[in-house]
């Protein structure tokens, strides 16, 4: 009877858990690592450096490929409830993010956008050679997945606005600005919070799930903006369907749909570049003097695939 009493006392704790979990499990060691180099010139001579670029390069390219061709089903549809509507396409994109996340973080991060990989430089989790690397390989992954897309169907790509991202109208340029910035926001501080080793230290479980929260963080904010800019929160991903597209309207708002300093870069040095090609290669290219010049067609054009 004693031994009964003892057991009915100490109830579940009389057994110490063999695989301590969440709070409980907070005594584990964790040493903070330290901030990357700002220049790491030895990067340069590594495998894993170029890997992990053409990584970044791939996840990018199949994240545009997949998410545009998405936009443009949906744009050519002539029925809207029988097409994947905007649930679909921010399940593409968020789907897209949760697998590409899945398959390339053990390679390169799983950045797949330049804003993650600029927060990360800023935090100095990477040096700065890595992260203008990434940076420039996201670029041109995203500008030949949007370009596959125009190859199979040219013609319905610049009808439907090619998946560029533009102020829907009834909005101003400065919602689409904060729209955006909030967006971005969502988008990092998941990935930050989801990769924190802190926790990675604490709960084995975080690791494995990390990939999840990211990609619905993006489901979850290409609902609520795809009927205000159709959501960039990712500049490789805005910068890529704007070059291939290539039309002014899509231009004007750029600067508004992504971070303004990687954007003004590019919208300096790119876009008068594929302006020049284009004339070489006798390429029509859509002008206007203003912004009223094509105020109508952007009233035309379904607010999810800008």
């Amino acid at each position: 009877m004693e031994g009964k009493e003892e057991d009915v006392k100490l109830g579940a704790n009389k057994f110490n858990e063999r695989q301590p979990i969440g709070t409980s499990a907070q005594t584990k060691d964790y040493k903070e690592p330290p901030p990357a180099p700002l220049f790491e010139p030895g990067e340069l001579t590594s495998w894993s450096f170029w890997r992990a670029g053409i990584a970044e390069f791939m996840a990018t390219f199949l994240f545009l490929y997949i998410t545009i061709l998405t936009v443009m089903g949906y744009a050519r549809s002539t029925s809207k409830c029988a097409s994947v509507g905007i649930q679909g396409i921010a399940w593409a994109f968020g789907g897209m993010i949760f697998a590409l996340v899945y398959c390339t973080a053990g390679i390169s991060g799983g950045h797949i956008n330049p804003a993650v990989t600029f927060g990360l430089f800023l935090a100095r989790k990477l040096s700065l050679t890595r992260a203008v690397f990434y940076i420039v390989m996201q670029t041109l992954g995203a500008i030949c997945g949007a370009g596959v897309v125009k190859g199979f169907q040219p013609s319905i790509y610049q009808m439907q606005g090619g998946g560029a991202n533009v102020v829907a109208h009834g909005y101003t340029k400065g919602s689409g600005l904060g729209a955006e910035i909030i967006g971005t926001f969502v988008l990092v501080y998941t990935v930050f919070s989801a990769t924190d080793a802190k926790r990675n230290a604490r709960d084995s479980h975080v690791p494995i799930l990390a990939p999840l929260p990211i990609g619905f963080a993006v489901f979850l904010v290409h609902l609520a903006t795809i009927p205000v800019t159709g959501t960039g929160i990712n500049p490789a991903r805005s910068l890529g369907a704007a070059i291939i597209f290539n039309k002014d309207h899509a231009w004007d708002d750029h600067v508004r749909s992504s971070p303004a300093f990687y954007i003004l870069f590019f919208r300096l040095l790119i876009s008068p570049a594929i302006t020049n090609l284009s004339r070489l290669c006798n390429v029509p290219r859509c002008s206007g003097s203003s912004g009223s010049d094509h105020s109508s067609e952007l009233r035309s054009l379904p607010s999810t695939t800008r």
